[in-house]
């Protein structure tokens, strides 16, 4: 049994879908061309196909992203799909840079590289924030206590001295009144014991002795009682402020609490902190980070591995003929202008000429006409000839 054989110039019957166009679309081939070209069509749905998977990952990964940092939907898909379309012109314009007859071969590779570089590091965040989304979830929580020690450490420094300050002069406040209670007491006592008989003079019953250790008693007790008045003032003025500086600690507090967030940044540096001590995270870190500039460079990568084939032969000889074309349509043009500015002028030539003649009679009658007035007026040479300079004698084009 034979088998048919196809014929080699099918590209009139083939009819591509639209899923090709739009693959080679992504691959920045001509529909015009690639379809003539049964091998190479496949090589572009390749590269196309590199192309979307790049974009699509890209879209995705940059609205996670947005996701972390926005919370209106519309907002942060509409950003993704955004930073995925300037991705995927990047890529087109570098896989167009790329063929066997550019000069520059790796100079679009390089800077592919470099920006796949850039972005597969700064994607390989998000992607690892949401696949250790639990872990990082519970550093965060670890990290943001750690805040707010140090914040009321730093709040505990910042009020220290005057906390100090007021500490010690209410201490000595108090060393100042407990000393003078002090000599109070040992004034009531003395005087106790002076009307017991149990000291002093030994005699019982209130005398001389007794009345003035009283009365000394009760001269320091009323110094006592007039330094306690007056100092509880300090003292409750101090207590006072104190407590407003605790207050004012407290809230301060408060309003770092709202600060403390799960938001992108946090979440880095609690990724960060992890990877500190985590050798099985970091190993996962930087295989993801591979991984994504792998995907990055997929489209670059693709175009540079695959063969060349007949398309670019296509490509360059039609921009060949069209270069060609070109030229020839720009002298068509000026021939044609030149040939047109040549008739036009032989045309013009002929319709002066055609416009002198039929004023020339014109001319000689309106000149025998003007004889004979001169004739009748008698007038002289030079006035007849002004007059005819004035009324007959053309002038020249401006």
């Amino acid at each position: 049994m034979t088998k048919e054989a196809t014929p080699m110039y099918a590209g009139d019957a083939y009819t591509p879908s639209q899923t090709d166009e739009l693959l080679w679309w992504l691959a920045t081939a001509e529909k015009e061309l690639i379809k003539d070209c049964v091998v190479d069509r496949n090589r572009y749905r390749i590269v196309g196909m590199s192309v979307l998977a790049t974009w699509i990952f890209a879209s995705l990964a940059w609205t996670y992203f947005f996701s972390t940092v926005v919370d209106n939907v519309f907002l942060y898909v509409s950003s993704g799909v955004f930073m995925g379309f300037v991705i995927l012109t990047i890529d087109r314009a570098l896989i167009k840079g790329i063929n066997q007859f550019n000069k520059r071969k790796f100079t679009p590779l390089l800077f592919r590289g470099l920006l796949a570089l850039t972005i597969g590091t700064f994607m390989a965040q998000p992607a690892i924030l949401y696949m250790f989304d639990k872990e990082i979830n519970m550093q965060v929580s670890l990290d943001n206590e750690k805040r707010k020690l140090t914040k009321r450490t730093e709040l505990d420094l910042l009020y220290k001295n005057r906390k100090d300050e007021l500490l010690k002069e209410k201490t000595g406040i108090q060393k100042e009144l407990d000393l003078k209670y002090a000599d109070v007491n040992t004034a009531r006592e003395k005087f106790i014991a002076e009307t017991d008989g149990s000291g002093g003079s030994g005699k019982v019953g209130i005398q001389d002795i007794a009345i003035a250790k009283r009365n000394e008693y009760q001269k320091l007790d009323a110094e006592y009682k007039a330094l306690q008045g007056q100092q509880q003032l300090r003292i409750t003025a101090i207590d006072e402020e104190l407590n407003q500086m605790e207050t004012t600690i407290k809230k301060q507090e408060v309003d770092f609490l709202n600060y403390l967030n799960t938001g992108f940044l946090t979440r880095i540096e609690a990724m960060n902190n992890l990877l500190k001590d985590n050798a099985a995270l970091q190993f996962r870190y930087y295989l993801i980070l591979v991984i994504l500039m792998l995907i990055e460079l997929m489209p670059v990568i693709a175009k540079k591995l695959l063969p060349v084939g007949v398309y670019d032969e296509k490509v360059k000889q039609r921009e060949a003929l069209e270069k060609i074309m070109a030229e020839e349509t720009a002298d068509y043009e000026k021939d044609m202008k030149r040939l047109y500015n040549k008739l036009s002028m032989q045309q013009d030539t002929e319709t002066m000429e055609e416009f002198f003649r039929m004023q020339k009679e014109e001319q000689k009658s309106k000149l025998n006409h003007f004889g004979k007035d001169w004739k009748r007026n008698d007038e002289n040479v030079q006035g007849f000839w002004e007059k005819i300079k004035q009324q007959m004698i053309g002038r020249p084009e401006n």
